[in-house]
């Protein structure tokens, strides 16, 4: 999936269908000249309906449909025929899909499984005939009632990636490299910052034919939480992650201050974050001696309050003692 086939965040006005009339009509037939009240119901307005897709990835197919218009509900006509019901307007979306209403920014609900459906604008009700009111005082009723106008509102839809693990880091410390080491993801690779601007996905196979989800991130810094760089607008891929891989280069200048940072700036965005299960993986370790390494382990043993593990992307070393370590994490 390419950077720009990445959507993730769709603004739309939908409209429901409005009921149809409910008919006012009088039998009227060659042999029965005052046969009485028989106008049929309206037909209900078609619902506009969002609907759980798990082979969608992402909003792409959404991004110009910027209006969305139900069925309207047909008119009820003589003998008592009742109107037909409008179309409903299925909207398919990926799981992890949150909805909001645009006005207020209130979540109205959140899509999670396959084929789960919530209705999003309800169609109107369809109106009465005439039959139903005729009564022993007013046997030939000449009207009925109006079908119930639609509904309409303006929604956001935000995806949450559905990951089991995601990569959090500092812009440029290695993970969209080591996303597509441990899977078949293609990202974009550049020793520059911000390299990154959109999430991937990467499927990592483990043995026995298992697969788990791993998801990189744009590279957060100090003050994402706060909107700065790209990182505060990303930050919600990694809400439903069930294991959080830290990625901290050999070569960083302080390795458990850079943890504390990031660690800090999910605590600012979502204080729940920090209930996930969190490893530390130091990449780039291809650029330390052995002598190196062994002083740096010495360090961290005292200083790192969770486990952690020396990882080299590029000359493979570590990759599969951390997909076990990631599995024994996931279950």
């Amino acid at each position: 999936m390419t950077e720009g086939n990445f959507v993730d965040y769709v603004k739309m006005h939908v409209s429901s269908g409005k009921g149809g009339k409910g008919s006012a009509h009088l039998n009227r037939e060659k042999y029965n000249a005052k046969g009485g009240p028989d106008g049929g119901d309206g037909g209900r307005g078609g619902h506009v309906i969002i609907r759980g897709n798990e082979n969608l990835w992402t909003l792409l197919h959404l991004k110009f449909q910027r209006h969305i218009r139900a069925g309207h509900g047909g008119d009820g006509s003589s003998n008592r025929s009742t109107g037909s019901d409008g179309e409903d307007y299925i909207i398919e979306v990926p799981l992890g899909t949150v909805v909001r209403d645009t006005e207020t920014n209130d979540i109205l609900f959140e899509i999670t499984e396959q084929g789960e459906e919530k209705i999003v604008a309800e169609g109107g009700k369809g109106g009465l005939g005439n039959w139903h009111f005729k009564s022993s005082t007013n046997q030939t009723p000449r009207y009925a009632q109006p079908g119930i106008p639609l509904e309409e509102k303006d929604i956001t839809l935000e995806l949450k990636v559905l990951a089991d693990v995601g990569l959090v880091g500092f812009p440029n410390a290695g993970k969209s490299t080591l996303l597509s080491v441990m899977t078949a993801a293609k990202p974009k690779i550049a020793d520059y910052e911000f390299t990154t601007l959109k999430p991937n996905l990467g499927i990592v196979k483990y043995r026995d034919y298992q697969t788990f989800v791993m998801a990189d991130i744009p590279g957060i810094i100090e003050g994402a939480a706060e909107g700065k760089g790209l990182g505060y607008y990303f930050l919600r891929h990694i809400e439903r992650n069930s294991v959080l891989l830290f990625l901290i280069p050999a070569d960083a200048p302080d390795i458990n201050k850079q943890y504390e940072i990031l660690l800090d700036e999910l605590r600012r965005y979502n204080p729940e974050m920090l209930d996930k299960d969190r490893m530390i993986a130091i990449s780039k370790c291809d650029m330390l001696d052995d002598e190196l390494k062994a002083e740096l382990k010495q360090e961290l043993d005292q200083t790192l309050p969770i486990p952690y593990l020396f990882i080299s992307s590029v000359a493979q070393q570590g990759i599969t003692t951390l997909k076990d370590k990631l599995w024994d994490m996931l279950n």
